[in-house]
């Protein structure tokens, strides 16, 4: 794998090293496509979300190679390989696809012709599996970079596990990859780094009204978020949205658990879909439905509607969403 060498000056690296020290213990002001250093080797690239449909992105260097956090799009990709080279000339080695949805492994391709091996759980196969060459084809008409691929299909990851747990040590630095259960996907994993008390959570923790929930399982996803807690993490890196402290741990956790709550006395009290959401042909478009404002940070009252729907579906179906929508 080629890359261009770029050395960086000692002061800035000093300034960075200090921009570090500033924010660990604070949210991180960032900007889509800006890099921020999270601890030393350890960088942060908010995605362009709005206009580009992109991933947050973060890098970790070992001691002779990389590890990126999530494939995104391949523009995606393109852009996130153009930072890395800024930051380091180490080679990317294992790139992990948190997930399966598109802004988080469809530039899988861009990485392994480049040398480096995709990584998942198992579980994100099985999903890829579930529901491709559909959502890859569908993605090829309204975007160009997956189009320009000229693939039929969506890339699986290279290496997968199937426990819970695997880990990558050597000797620099220890990198411990999570599946922590059924949340944003079946496939949702984590990234823990002991040393530096950091997660990566994809999008199973996100920092902002960014919930995606058509293939999830919301009546466990609280769950899954209570055992993230218990790494005790200091900085929170998510899929969207910029880093910050444990507290996005539990304001993510808490927004589920809310909008379960005030969901379900709805159906309780006999409320039909109809009564609760607003509908333009098959889009959701609003809701009557009101949560607190201690989880504001997580609703959108363009998204809320279709959230609603969701769990509207799940609790009288009695089955979670992803299946609803993708089988068992």
């Amino acid at each position: 794998m080629k890359y261009v060498r770029v050395l960086m000056p000692i002061s800035l690296m000093i300034a960075l090293g200090g921009v570090w020290l500033v924010t660990s213990h604070h949210e991180i002001q960032a900007t889509p496509g800006e890099v921020k250093l999270i601890a030393p080797g350890v960088w942060f690239r908010e995605g362009e979300l709005k206009d580009k449909g992109h991933c947050n992105n973060i890098w970790i260097e070992m001691k002779d190679y990389l590890i990126v956090v999530d494939a995104n799009f391949p523009s995606g990709a393109e852009a996130c390989l153009a930072d890395i080279k800024k930051t380091t000339q180490k080679p990317v080695k294992y790139v992990f696809d948190t997930h399966h949805h598109g802004d988080h492994s469809y530039g899988n391709p861009v990485w392994t012709k480049l040398g480096a091996t995709t990584l998942a759980h198992v579980g994100v196969t099985e999903e890829m599996k579930r529901y491709e060459p559909k959502r890859w084809q569908e993605a090829a008409k309204e975007r160009k970079d997956v189009a320009s691929l000229n693939l039929s299909t969506a890339e699986l990851p290279k290496q997968t596990f199937k426990e819970n747990k695997m880990v990558l040590d050597d000797g620099s630095r220890k990198v411990e990859f999570h599946f922590l259960g059924w949340a944003h996907t079946r496939g949702d994993g984590f990234v823990y780094l002991p040393k530096e008390k950091i997660l990566c959570t994809g999008d199973a923790v996100v920092n902002g009204p960014y919930n995606y929930m058509g293939d999830g399982n919301s009546a466990n996803w609280p769950n899954v978020i209570e055992k993230a807690k218990k790494f005790d993490a200091a900085t929170i890196l998510p899929g969207h949205g910029v880093p910050g402290s444990k507290d996005v741990l539990s304001g993510q956790q808490q927004f589920f658990v809310e909008l379960r709550k005030a969901v379900g006395a709805a159906v309780k009290s006999g409320k039909k879909l109809e009564d609760l959401v607003t509908k333009q042909g098959e889009k959701a478009t609003a809701t009557s439905i009101k949560l607190p404002d201690s989880v504001k940070n997580w609703v959108d009252n363009e998204s809320l509607g279709a959230q609603v729907e969701v769990v509207y579906k799940e609790i009288t179906m009695d089955k979670p969403h992803g299946e609803i929508l993708g089988g068992k």
